[in-house]
């Protein structure tokens, strides 16, 4: 296997990899830039993809599984919300809580109804998202260069794949270009000045919580059905909290989001790649060193090292109509 070979599978996994992060950090976006903080992502994305596996398993449809994962993800959204918005309470905690309930939920239901330590049966094709060939990608395959990138790279991606790369135009046209997006990224920097003009903030934030809830649902399904062939207890393994370094990394807009998100996605594939590999000069380092880059820039990424990050004014910080 030769240097451009190596490239285009690392490139292939990277996309691959990348997917769900793209989502639930677009999921983020839609929260956040309301001014509800959503550390929830991880347990909404790990709901949905638990909701996803079972409703495949027993309708046989993907599509099935897909909205089920969208309407358990709204929903779990929706008690983020009523925590709160409604009962003003402290967004991190609800949204930690969150993490923990799904957690340990997942894997009671899943061994209750199908007695697997947790898992869900495995599925065939017919309950799962599976590749799809683009036109002429055989007949390019042995074209130098390009052949190989669209074949195995553009090509041979589940149908979730090309909608989570044309989610991130519609997320920004929806924020900048919309009247929603424009009074969503207002209650996030000055509640106060568009519960003036008349309009709920309550109403608002619950609508950017159930975007964000139909976000997370795409996530988890491709967890599930598309990327698996099932349900594995905490299959979405902190990918939540690495949505959220790769939302504040990109500073909170849909296009450097999905940038940021395939950066993780492509130190993932290589960490991948690299196991069991050997370094020039250096040796066979250890797996767990290259299993733990994406941690690794999280942290970076974290501590504040992507220069000034401002996040919306009034985020994290329940509101109160003045009387």
């Amino acid at each position: 296997m030769d240097y451009y070979d190596i490239l285009i599978s690392v490139l292939g996994s990277t996309i691959r990899l990348s997917i769900p992060l793209i989502f639930t950090a677009l999921a983020g976006l839609f929260s956040e830039r309301a001014g509800v903080f959503d550390i929830g992502l991880e347990g909404k994305m790990l709901a949905a993809a638990f909701a996803a596996a079972c409703m495949a398993t027993f309708t046989g449809s993907a599509w099935a599984g897909l909205g089920a994962g969208i309407v358990v993800s709204v929903i779990f959204g929706l008690l983020h919300g009523f925590a709160s918005i409604t009962n003003r309470g402290n967004q991190i905690v609800s949204g930690v809580a969150i993490n923990f309930l799904i957690a340990g939920l997942t894997v009671v239901l899943g061994q209750a109804w199908f007695g697997q330590g947790g898992r869900t049966p495995q599925l065939g094709a017919d309950a799962r998202f599976v590749p799809i060939i683009l036109p002429g990608a055989d007949a390019m395959r042995g074209v130098p260069i390009v052949g190989p990138l669209y074949a195995n790279v553009i090509s041979g991606n589940n149908i979730l794949t090309y909608l989570a790369f044309l989610a991130v135009p519609i997320s920004w046209w929806i924020l900048y270009r919309t009247r929603f997006g424009l009074r969503l990224r207002a209650v996030g920097e000055n509640p106060g000045a568009v519960d003036t003009a008349g309009i709920s903030v309550t109403w608002l934030r619950y609508r950017a919580l159930i975007c964000a809830g139909i976000l997370c649902g795409f996530s988890g399904t491709y967890l599930a059905i598309a990327q698996s062939a099932g349900f594995i207890a905490n299959m979405s393994a902190g990918k939540g909290y690495i949505a959220l370094a790769a939302l504040i990394f990109a500073k909170w807009k849909p296009v450097p989001v999905m940038l940021s998100c395939l950066l993780f996605g492509f130190l993932d594939a290589f960490s991948n790649f690299m196991q069991g590999k050997s370094v020039p000069g250096i040796g066979e380092v250890p797996v767990q060193i290259f299993q733990a880059l994406p941690y690794i820039l999280t942290c970076i990424l974290l501590a504040g090292f992507i220069g000034v990050a401002k996040p919306p004014k009034a985020g994290g910080v329940p509101y109160t109509k003045e009387r």
